[in-house]
């Protein structure tokens, strides 16, 4: 007996004031994961586990959030649909209509790390890893959105808990026509989000390896995204022609696990207990 697999018709509005206009959940998530980004780090400083001052908080936050936002649409039309940005570079500025890419927003916060740490004459390493530590939790909330926006959905499949996607399909497509499909972003909601949420958490209170190995856990955090990354990408239906017969997910993930391997190399001397 077939199952009765659930449809995804979820509203991507929280609030919804006109046809196309209102707060959309994909804008709460992004404003969670900013939130709790800004949570955790007051919460280390309380702890005694930061080298932030409490005051520099709300200026760090300002410039990850601009990396994020500024990274995350460039990297998606640079790494997913750049034909689309040649033909109308204005699609930039049309955030309305969606697009972010997990890997330019990396580069994006890197870039405005860098820049702040300049600023304020701080080691680089010792911001990052205090920031990466709360990555996922964005991720975490980005990919609900995902799912409940219908998009990003994964491939085909029978399973239990498949399901159905109308947005999968041509429009006007009849409901019961549609196949079913991995939700590939709940998937990614529990391995990029949840999963790494709870290794870094783990690594960072359990261990001294930011005071002691600064750039380390900045390593490992690129590596454990891009693993689980991949891992999800085998489930997720490719939004963008491969690379190399693999999903671009997966390829530019490799680029990841490279960096993070080289951060991790240079850390293999630890710092000494009086040194900052």
């Amino acid at each position: 007996m077939p199952f009765a697999y659930w449809v995804n018709n979820l509203s991507p509005f929280l609030v919804q004031f006109g046809e196309n206009f209102g707060i959309r959940y994909y804008g709460v998530a992004y404003l969670l994961g900013f939130a709790c980004a800004w949570a955790l780090l007051h919460l280390y400083h309380r702890a005694g586990r930061s080298s932030l001052a409490a005051n520099s908080i709300a200026d760090l936050m300002t410039w990850i959030i601009l990396g994020v936002l500024l990274g995350g649409r460039l990297g998606y039309f640079l790494l997913y649909q750049f034909d689309a940005l040649v033909r109308d570079p204005l699609v930039l500025l049309r955030v309305w209509e969606g697009g972010m890419a997990s890997h330019g927003g990396f580069v994006g916060v890197m870039v405005a790390l860098w820049w702040w740490a300049s600023k304020h004459d701080v080691p680089l390493f010792q911001i990052s890893d205090l920031v990466v530590t709360t990555a996922p939790v964005g991720l975490l909330f980005g990919r609900l959105a995902n799912f409940i926006n219908g998009e990003l959905w994964g491939k085909i499949t029978d399973v239990p808990w498949a399901v159905i996607f109308p947005h999968s399909a041509p429009p006007g497509t009849r409901l019961h026509l549609i196949l079913p499909r991995h939700p590939s972003q709940l998937y990614a909601a529990a391995l990029e989000g949840a999963l790494m949420l709870a290794f870094m958490q783990w690594r960072f209170w359990r261990s001294e390896v930011v005071r002691r190995q600064p750039g380390r856990l900045s390593g490992e955090f690129l590596i454990g995204y891009a693993l689980v990354r991949i891992l999800a990408e085998v489930f997720r239906e490719p939004d963008a022609p491969l690379f190399f017969g693999i999903s671009r997910g997966m390829f530019y993930s490799i680029f990841l696990i490279g960096a993070g391997i080289v951060l991790i190399v240079r850390t293999r001397k630890p710092v000494s207990a009086g040194t900052r």
